[in-house]
């Protein structure tokens, strides 16, 4: 084993601090990292932001009330904010994907998908998660066609339209308010007999009068030729099938989280929950030294912006201490 302060052999120049993924937990801890005058490179395979660049209006974030009385900034413009901040305290930022990630000694390297390698004293892991499919028939069909992840990308196609929401979370009503801005005819169907939703949010939903709520409800099938024309519903209690019209179908039923680079590795020795999502301590670390995680792709009780970046702050103030021990100071 390598000893505090000495690389591992044939390994020179790592960065001290490699963050995978530029969401908000990404984007804060690339700030805390540069604050602390680590040498930070943020990886990310998008555009930064992470899911924080689709919310239309980012209303429950702490003060961000807008400015003289105007509205929230966005997703888009929150996200900005964070990359910019990052950057003026030195984060650097590169675009890629990750492969695989696996520790030698007491340095971590990353395999890209470009065949490029970089290494690094600490890792935090803030890949986050991607929507969760259905898998009915027609979904996959109809991608891009009428079947749609994201409302404020694909809802001004379907301006006055008949659309179907599925999804019972703070996601499903938050892109169903926004899409009933667009049009008077929108259906938001749960399987369940009431949302998962913060309270807030379900009693605004309730209380719109361009959405229709149908709960017990259940899609098993999306229809259409060219496009997506219907939808075969099943009433959860009853066992009722039916066909209903629908120009679009936006689904939203929980995501999966994104940890193919320390499990394509063979990191059995991460602990996940029984979900996927990597388990850590109140200092963010993994059980595995070194390798913090923020986010969602974190177990966490609530997935949200401004939870994402105070673990974010957290993980990059504990890599830091870390970091510090390896290099022996």
């Amino acid at each position: 084993m390598a000893t505090p302060g000495r690389l591992a052999p044939g390994i020179e120049n790592p960065v001290d601090l490699l963050i995978i993924g530029a969401g908000p937990a990404g984007l804060t801890a690339a700030q805390y990292g540069g604050r602390a005058n680590l040498n930070v490179l943020v990886l990310e395979q998008l555009a930064p932001g992470g899911q924080a660049l689709l919310i239309d209006v980012l209303e429950n974030y702490p003060g961000n009330v807008g400015i003289n009385g105007g509205q929230p900034k966005s997703g888009y413009e929150f996200a900005e904010d964070l990359r910019k901040q990052a950057e003026d305290f030195g984060a650097k930022f590169l675009s890629g994907s990750v492969l695989s990630i696996h520790k030698e000694e007491n340095i971590f390297r990353a395999a890209l998908k470009d065949g490029k390698n970089i290494t690094a004293l600490a890792v935090i892991i803030a890949t986050g998660a991607q929507h969760r499919k259905l898998d009915i028939p027609g979904e996959e069909e109809f991608s891009g066609r009428g079947v749609s992840y994201c409302a404020t990308c694909d809802g001004p196609f379907f301006k006055n339209k008949k659309i179907f929401v599925v999804g019972g979370g703070d996601a499903a009503c938050d892109e169903a308010q926004y899409l009933s801005r667009l049009s008077s005819k929108v259906v938001l169907i749960h399987r369940r007999d009431k949302f998962r939703a913060q309270k807030a949010l379900a009693e605004r939903v309730m209380k719109n009068p361009h959405i229709e709520v149908r709960f017990n409800t259940r899609p098993l099938e999306i229809n259409g030729e060219q496009k997506v024309t219907s939808i075969m519903l099943e009433n959860t209690v009853t066992k009722e099938q039916y066909t209903d019209d629908a120009d679009a179908v936006f689904i939203f039923a929980g995501t999966v989280p994104q940890t193919f680079a320390i499990t394509a590795a063979g990191n059995s020795c991460v602990k996940t929950d029984e979900n996927g999502y990597i388990i850590t301590d109140q200092n963010m670390e993994t059980s595995m030294p070194g390798l913090f995680a923020a986010g969602d792709v974190r177990a966490t009780p609530f997935r949200q912006v401004v939870v994402a970046a105070g673990e974010g702050a957290v993980a990059a103030h504990c890599a830091a201490a870390y970091i510090d021990s390896i290099k022996g100071n």
